[in-house]
């Protein structure tokens, strides 16, 4: 039994591609800032490719998908440090399951493509 494989060419396979690489940047981020919740000065970041996803998917080419980083707009503290525990937790636990939906999108789409080439 042979699976087909996606092209790359292939606009919905290159949009999950972008989406799940853009949150895995996301997750490796938000594991920085934790890391580094006692450094002193440290800037917390954080991650937006879904606006990049939007206008590569409006215009047609889902591979012109960027990833951008920015600061957070967590209050500094005394320290310098911006890195807010729970907002990191609360953003770690959403990027989680944003993955896994992705993930068992990717899987999905593959049993479609297994089906409807009758293997």
């Amino acid at each position: 039994m042979s699976v087909p494989a996606f092209s790359a060419s292939d606009a919905v396979s290159s949009v999950l591609g972008a989406a799940l690489d853009g949150l895995s940047m996301r997750q490796r981020v938000i594991a920085d800032n934790i890391a580094n919740i006692d450094t002193p000065g440290f800037r917390a970041t954080s991650v937006d490719f879904e606006s990049s996803l939007r206008s590569a998917i409006t215009s047609g080419d889902p591979s012109q998908v960027g990833v951008a980083t920015t600061p957070t707009d967590t209050p500094v503290g005394p320290d310098g440090n911006s890195v807010d525990l729970r907002k990191e937790t609360v953003a770690a636990m959403q990027s989680q399951f944003q993955y896994q939906m992705m993930t068992r999108a990717v899987s999905d789409r593959f049993d479609i493509l297994r089906i409807s080439a009758g293997a």
